[in-house]
């Protein structure tokens, strides 16, 4: 389920890339709300979101919405709300990642007044931040990593900065899309030109992002790694005691498949 929520996202970003833009008949924020809805659901179902999990879900959500509430345009790049995504997705694993992440963006949009046309991207690009900690999480557990009581070890911390530092960067790179086809339509060099191969506009798109974004994505990649390295430790040990009480176990894919 979340492939194919994640294929409906994928839509929305490579679409420019093929020379073409959203046309405005396709309801992007509809989409994106049914995706994820449709992923809770999906979740519900299956019994790995009862009402303790759904209400943690909540709770990280509000959490993330105060923090965003409190640094509305992040500190250049940096943001507060990357970092319970990546700890909660690490903990949890993948699914339920994507929908705290995904969950935190719509919430705090709605409480900050953030509504618009690129809300779609921001959601599915945050979503997949969680969605990616909780890979690196459940392949450390894959590997045998093990933990006294609860514990990170240092591999978990490890790991989890790597992705911190890594999804710092895609989060800018996939936002950025709809920024450069929005306002940078036709501008030589850099720009967004319907009609373009894709190489082309390949191109165009990464002297765009050198130009604009680099600097300010850096800044959060390092935000989130230091946030890692200076809370890691305690959150990811309070979200393991929460998920023992909850019951909450991550079926690795060999099993469930």
């Amino acid at each position: 389920m979340i492939a194919l929520v994640s294929i409906a996202g994928l839509i929305l970003f490579l679409w420019p890339f093929f020379g073409l833009g959203l046309s405005p008949e396709v309801p992007a924020l509809a989409v994106t709300l049914a995706s994820v809805a449709a992923l809770a659901i999906m979740e519900l179902g299956a019994r790995r979101l009862d009402s303790g999990r759904l209400a943690l879900l909540a709770a990280l959500a509000a959490i993330d919405a105060a923090l965003r509430l409190t640094m509305v345009n992040g500190l250049a790049g940096f943001s507060p709300i990357f970092f319970l995504v990546l700890a909660a997705g690490y903990e949890f694993g993948p699914s339920y990642g994507f929908l705290v992440g995904s969950f935190s963006l719509l919430v705090s949009a709605v409480v900050t007044g953030g509504v618009g046309p690129w809300l779609p991207y921001e959601t599915f690009a945050v979503g997949w931040v969680g969605l990616a900690a909780g890979l690196a999480g459940s392949g450390v557990r894959r590997l045998g990593s093990t933990r006294r009581t609860w514990r990170p070890s240092p591999l978990d911390i490890g790991v989890l900065v790597v992705v911190a530092v890594v999804t710092g960067f895609a989060y800018g790179v996939l936002t950025d899309i709809y920024g450069w086809v929005a306002f940078y339509r036709g501008v030589d060099n850099i720009g967004w030109i319907p009609g373009l191969s894709p190489a082309e506009t390949l191109a165009q798109f990464g002297r765009y992002y050198a130009l604009t974004s680099f600097g300010w994505d850096a800044v959060r990649a390092a935000g989130d790694a230091v946030a890692v390295v200076a809370f890691g430790a305690p959150v990811l040990m309070a979200l393991g005691r929460l998920k023992a009480r909850l019951g909450y176990q991550i079926v690795p894919p060999s099993v469930a498949g």
